[in-house]
């Protein structure tokens, strides 16, 4: 009986919350007479492609622009924070637990409360409303998260890999290199879903660095697909279908290393 009543909760889960992407592919195939909130749920009576021509006829430049900043963004800050996690878990130094501790601060701070000053930064270096500006501002709020999770994981990794790297005579960074990072794939797929999908949802920092439309990332494109005074919704739904795509094929992709990397380094 605790079985079924287990296997009825899991159904019901999975169907509330498959409910908004049952939505969206059902109002993103209908044309626009069909697609109005009385009858979204409905089976399309015939399958219309125009939301998505349209959809990505307006948001294909922005799509661009959001691949251009995130995969690079992931890529830097996971690089980055595997190197902070190498240092706090195997070259501990004095108050290195304090100064562990007030870096993932980093992730408790409020974006609205840094906007501000974020923004007089990237003016003062010259990448205000640039791709390379948020792609920066990325980096740096995403290095606290994947500290933790390489620290998290190398912590696990035995000590005894250091000192036989350095009996050979190799220096810790090329033990960092040589040893640790291809140990450390695990921790990188875990850090690479996390980043990944945080920095491609983002609303606020897009709209923030990024004024100019034709250059902000797609999230941001995506609420301005709706009209002031109509709304086409099977466009907007199949604008909001095109926007969750790569988030879902990261997570088929990669999902079985997920849980993983995740477990991994948590016994020790």
């Amino acid at each position: 009986m605790g079985r079924v009543l287990g296997l009825v909760a899991l159904v019901a889960l999975a169907v509330l919350f498959l409910a908004p992407v049952y939505i969206m592919v059902m109002a993103g195939l209908k044309s626009g007479a069909q697609a109005d909130a009385p009858h979204m749920w409905e089976l399309p009576k015939k399958i219309d492609f125009e939301g998505l021509t349209t959809a990505w006829a307006a948001l294909g430049p922005n799509f661009r622009n959001s691949l251009m900043v995130v995969l690079p963004a992931t890529v830097v800050s996971s690089l980055l924070g595997s190197l902070v996690g190498y240092v706090f878990a195997k070259l501990p130094f004095r108050f290195s637990n304090l100064a562990f501790g007030l870096m993932l601060m980093g992730m408790f701070i409020p974006y609205q409360v840094i906007l501000v000053p974020m923004v007089r930064f990237l003016v003062s270096v010259n990448l205000y409303g640039s791709l390379v500006g948020l792609a920066l501002v990325h980096v740096v709020y995403g290095i606290p998260i994947a500290a933790l999770i390489f620290r998290n994981y190398f912590a696990g990794l035995p000590h005894e890999i250091i000192e036989a790297g350095q009996v050979d005579g190799a220096s810790h960074w090329l033990i960092f290199r040589k040893v640790m990072l291809p140990l450390a794939l695990p921790a990188f797929v875990v850090c690479g879903i996390f980043q990944f999908t945080n920095q491609w949802n983002d609303f606020l920092f897009g709209i923030t660095v990024v004024p100019d439309p034709t250059k902000q990332p797609i999230t941001v494109a995506l609420n301005n697909l709706s009209g002031n005074f109509s709304v086409q919704w099977n466009t907007v739904m199949a604008g909001a279908l095109l926007a969750a795509i790569p988030t879902a094929v990261v997570y088929m992709t990669l999902g079985k290393f997920f849980v993983r990397g995740l477990t991994a380094g948590s016994v020790k």
